[in-house]
């Protein structure tokens, strides 16, 4: 069946076991990366089954339809399949793609017990994937194994709530049954087996020794004049799976007479063929029709009592239903009553009392009526051969109670959910901005928050509606309502007053000129808005506009809730900006510790640094390039533990000790960094840190050969990365590495050598370059080496973006410095990508200006 989106799903926003197996089976069995059985609403999707989602939406087990290809599969009841989705028609633009990294997705329906599809079993690949015929097959067959399960469910919750509500029918039948004297039976016809209770035992003068307990032992009590009629009787109801009804007299076993009115109904099992035939009797020697004492029992009940004929006039009413309906039964005898309480046409309780009487099975409802009752009822109601009979109860200080209770918890989890979402929060002026899904529909129909500009203007960023069909209206409003509202609007007092401010829609309605933005406001039909400030440690940064309908009655908890909420959003922006701040600072003074390399006349310098994105944005990380006296290159890599402000004083002092001893001792690394560490300690430098220190050497001989010597050593840092000319790579981790800095000054430190060729290009680099969360270094080597063969073919600039590109894409969890040499050939002249030479004054001559003279 093909149609709209239901208006919820049958399962919540959770792990589901079962829904999780059929997950794992189609990743397992598909080969793909995520696995998803999911349930569509008209508001949300939600997914019991879930495998590969990225967080949070793996954690949170539902997206906005925004993020749904499954609306589609729900809405055509038909197999969605795409091989890429970045070039489909009908998803190209869906929000999935970038955020959850759906390209190729196959989805087959989910369909409900009466037929309706209401989610998809879909597997999703990150990359273009051609579904083959045996995937499909797979999919599909899984698809119906899922939604045998769905339906499975719905029965079972479906008998739940039927055995609850039997319960509650038993206990009230109990209680009638023991006031009236009333005897109940229970007859299993293919077994044979009649069930007694103790009082209709003591009606037919009976032990449960002498009681045979079965259909021979009743006929054997019935005395035989009436045994035909009776037996007629039995017959006729399970043959027409209808009501049992007769009057008859037993023959007790001391051979006295007595009189029994029995009622009964015979039940149907799985095939519909009667299975038993259940009810009640009750002794009415004493007065042979039985009004009379059933009058009396109804009259000393405490639950409301009616019947109706079959014009739905009142026939019988007893006390406690006289009170329950503030009407006497004089006044409503003979009466209609869909005349004496005309709010019933329409209602739950009319389609409740219609369908008993046409199927002939007893029903259970509760709803509320209105003024004047005023009140929510339960109704227990089954036809007769007169009409209907109803049993009902005031129920409304129940249901008002449970109401408070799940209002009370709602706000609760809203709570929890705001606060997640802060704490969770990457950016948290965007994450405000989505404040508006979390709070409707618990707290407001409708609600915009306004965020302050740094120049004090406020701008609208975000809004949400309960209903569907007013969200663009909203959208729409909140793009105009500011420019048009004066400064005496209540969002303009909220704001400059830093008070909530109470009022009507009319109060804005007046401050606003004719034209589209006052149309949208009475289109928005809220009689009544509240807005309250956002308001930080010494500013207002903001407000949030709560719109409440006409149906919505105001509520002192849901505003306590929201100014609740409104603080900590304050809060949370007051932090944000803080931290920028000094994350600016931070990153401008780490930035200025990190100047730029020189140009040496045949080698190509190139630095990177790239701050986290995290909160603290600044680290120890550090690059350096510069000369020594000789004349020779020097780079330096490295990188202080810890990621504040601390870390990055820290790495400027190392940074200068490490340059003021290269330049004035001209030694190599090893000594640099032992005259390092001996500083460190001389200086109480109280901090650790890893260096790698590369020194680029040459003799006439090696320089007429064109190649060049690197001299590196290592304290505890990540092995450069070497890329021959040829394009072949080499890690030089094969080193025995040397303690890191500020552990123990003595420490004997080693160098390396390696030859080069020249057009080699070396790589010296801090671990944020490759380092991630859940894998290991091998693997981070791994992929840095893949991505340094695919991009080596381009200039030193293009490597370095592309490296930080393709490894970090904006995502880095820590500081990343990176420091790149490539060795020109020397007997050509400086390549143009490399840029002019730039070299300190006083250093010797470049020994390979003979070669190119």
């Amino acid at each position: 069946m093909t149609g709209s989106l239901p208006a919820s799903t049958p399962l919540p926003a959770a792990s589901d076991p079962a829904f999780e197996r059929f997950a794992r089976l189609v990743r397992a069995t598909l080969g793909v990366p995520v696995a998803l059985v999911t349930l569509v609403s008209a508001d949300e999707q939600v997914f019991p089954g879930s495998l590969g989602l990225p967080e949070p939406w793996q954690t949170d087990r539902s997206t906005p339809l925004s993020h749904s290809f499954c609306q589609h599969v729900v809405t055509s009841a038909q197999p969605l399949v795409i091989t890429d989705a970045r070039e489909h028609p009908l998803v190209k633009d869906n929000l999935a793609i970038p955020d959850l990294g759906v390209v190729a997705y196959a989805g087959m329906p989910l369909v409900a017990e009466d037929g309706t599809v209401v989610g998809s079993l879909c597997a999703i690949d990150g990359e273009p994937h051609e579904w083959t015929s045996t995937d499909l097959d797979v999919l599909r067959d899984l698809a119906d194994a899922c939604s045998s399960e769905l339906q499975l469910r719905s029965t079972q919750q479906r008998t739940g709530e039927m055995r609850t509500r039997h319960d509650a029918d038993r206990t009230r039948w109990a209680l009638a049954m023991d006031a009236g004297q009333v005897g109940s039976f229970d007859w299993h016809l293919p077994a044979d087996e009649l069930t007694w209770d103790q009082r209709l035992l003591d009606i037919f003068g009976l032990t449960e020794d002498t009681f045979d307990g079965n259909i021979a032992a009743f006929n054997k009590a019935v005395l035989p004049a009436d045994a035909e009629r009776v037996a007629h009787a039995i017959q006729r109801a399970i043959d027409t799976l209808g009501i049992y009804e007769a009057e008859y007299r037993i023959v007790l076993p001391d051979g006295r007479t007595r009189w029994v009115q029995a009622r009964g109904q015979a039940l149907p099992d799985a095939s519909g063929t009667a299975e038993r035939l259940i009810g009640v009797a009750y002794d009415t020697t004493a007065v042979h029709d039985g009004e009379a004492r059933t009058g009396r029992v109804l009259e000393a009940m405490p639950t409301g009592y009616l019947s109706m004929d079959h014009e739905w006039r009142f026939t019988v009413i007893n006390t406690a239903a006289e009170s329950l309906l503030g009407q006497s039964r004089d006044e409503l005898l003979g009466r209609s009553i869909f005349e004496a309480f005309p709010h019933n046409v329409g209602s739950d309780f009319e389609r409740s009392y219609r369908t008993a009487v046409a199927t002939g099975l007893p029903q259970t409802v509760q709803a509320y009526y209105p003024a004047p009752l005023d009140a929510y009822y339960e109704v227990l109601c089954w036809p007769s051969p007169d009409g209907l009979s109803l049993f009902f109860t005031d129920t409304t200080q129940r249901t008002l109670t449970t109401r408070r209770a799940e209002a009370s918890s709602a706000r609760l989890a809203l709570l929890a959910s705001v606060n997640r979402s802060l704490v969770d929060a990457a950016d948290v002026p965007v994450t405000v901005a989505e404040l508006p899904r979390l709070l409707v529909p618990t707290l407001a129909d409708g609600c915009v928050v306004t965020l302050l500009a740094d120049d004090g203007r406020p701008r609208d960023v975000g809004s949400w509606h309960a209903d569907p069909e007013k969200r663009p209206l909203l959208e729409r409003y909140t793009r105009t309502r500011i420019a048009a509202q004066s400064l005496t609007s209540p969002l303009a007092r909220a704001l400059t007053t830093g008070e909530p401010v109470h009022h009507d829609a009319a109060e804005v309605r007046d401050t606003l000129p004719a034209g589209e933005t006052r149309d949208l406001l009475d289109a928005l039909d809220s009689p009544t808005s509240l807005v309250l400030p956002i308001r930080g440690r010494d500013r207002v940064r903001g407000a949030v506009t709560l719109f409440s309908g006409p149906t919505r009655a105001r509520d002192l908890d849901d505003e306590s809730t929201a100014r609740d909420v409104v603080d900590r959003v304050g809060l949370a922006l007051d932090n944000a900006a803080l931290l920028a701040s000094q994350s600016q600072v931070a990153e401008g003074l780490q930035r200025s510790l990190l100047t730029d390399p020189p140009a040496p006349n045949h080698s190509e310098i190139v630095v990177r640094y790239i701050p986290a994105t995290e909160s603290a944005k600044v680290g120890g990380d550090w690059y350096d390039a510069f000369l020594q006296p000789s004349g020779t290159t020097m780079l330096v890599i490295g990188d202080v533990v810890g990621h504040d402000i601390e870390a990055a004083a820290a790495m400027g002092q190392l940074r200068g000790l490490l340059r003021g001893i290269a330049a004035y001792s001209d030694a190599g690394p090893a000594e640099v960094l032992r005259g390092l560490d001996a500083a460190m300690e001389v200086l109480q430098v109280p901090t650790l840190a890893t260096a790698a220190v590369a020194r680029f050497e040459q003799t006439p001989d090696e320089l007429r050969r064109g190649v060049t010597r690197m001299v590196w050593s290592n304290a505890g840092h990540l092995p450069p990365v070497v890329v021959h000319p040829d394009g072949s790579l080499a890690v030089l981790a094969d080193w025995r590495g040397n303690l890191l800095l500020g552990v123990d000054p003595t420490t004997r430190r080693t160098e390396q050598v390696i030859t080069l060729d020249r057009g080699s290009t070396i790589l010296l680099f801090t671990d944020g370059l490759v380092e991630r969360r859940a894998s290991t270094l091998d693997d981070d080597m791994a992929r840095l080496q893949e991505a340094v063969v695919d991009l080596a073919g381009g200039t030193l600039e293009e490597l370095c973006d592309g490296l930080v590109s393709r490894l970090v894409d904006g995502r880095n969890d820590d500081d990343i410095a990176l420091v790149a040499v490539r060795l020109h050939r020397q007997d050509q002249p400086r390549p143009p990508e490399a840029g002019p030479t730039q070299v300190p004054p006083g250093l010797p001559p470049d020994p390979a200006a003979t070669l190119t003279s």
